[in-house]
């Protein structure tokens, strides 16, 4: 399984322009396969979506998407001027992480944490990373944990649902607490970075 993240970053003001015309295309694509998750940010880099598509391999994501570029109504239809830029990265999950997509309403914010770490630690990362993540489990889901494969590389994103930002802030300093969190890879760190995401009304993680 990976997963194909798109961060699209847009004009101020047409954020909720591009999740209408994105919802009313999708039936079309996701006669080829379903998407993810879909969020936009409120804390952050501002005006961004991000968009989640699994798939079971390389290979089917460029069959999948060749096929729905073929689709008239994919993708939606909206001016060149709306986009600022566009990136794309392949994750491979972690072997703890629950598969993302379906209907999974987890919470009503969630937060995306994406660290860069040193060229060749992501083993060691992901071992730690497996050894602690059931106890911070013990205050709230892990909705995803995975690390880059293509495009920007030796990056590791979590991301996990809260009820709101007071939700938040008491998990994170009750687990902080622990002997057991954060897993101990700051020697391997390089960068840190957050987002705080709303789900669309249409993305299956809500």
């Amino acid at each position: 399984m990976i997963y194909e993240v798109r961060t699209y970053t847009l004009q101020p003001g047409s954020v909720a322009q591009f999740e209408e015309n994105f919802a009313n295309a999708l039936p079309s694509r996701e006669k080829y396969s379903k998407l993810g998750a879909f969020w936009h940010t409120e804390i952050g880099p501002l005006n961004q979506v991000i968009h989640v598509w699994p798939y079971e391999s390389v290979e089917e994501r460029n069959e999948i998407r060749a096929e729905a570029g073929k689709d008239p109504d994919w993708p939606p239809k909206n001016p060149p001027e709306m986009y600022v830029s566009m990136s794309s990265d392949i994750y491979i999950p972690a072997p703890f992480m629950r598969p993302m997509g379906g209907d999974q309403a987890l919470g009503n914010i969630y937060e995306m944490r994406i660290y860069h770490y040193k060229t060749g630690s992501m083993p060691e990362v992901i071992k730690r990373w497996g050894d602690a993540i059931p106890h911070r489990e013990e205050f709230s889901p892990c909705a995803g944990a995975m690390y880059s494969d293509l495009g920007s590389l030796n990056k590791w994103m979590h991301i996990w649902p809260y009820k709101d930002m007071e939700d938040r802030n008491r998990i994170r300093t009750e687990a902080s607490k622990t002997e057991h969190w954060p897993p101990p890879t700051r020697e391997f760190l390089l960068s840190q970075e957050s987002k705080m995401l709303v789900p669309s009304s249409f993305s299956p993680m809500h």
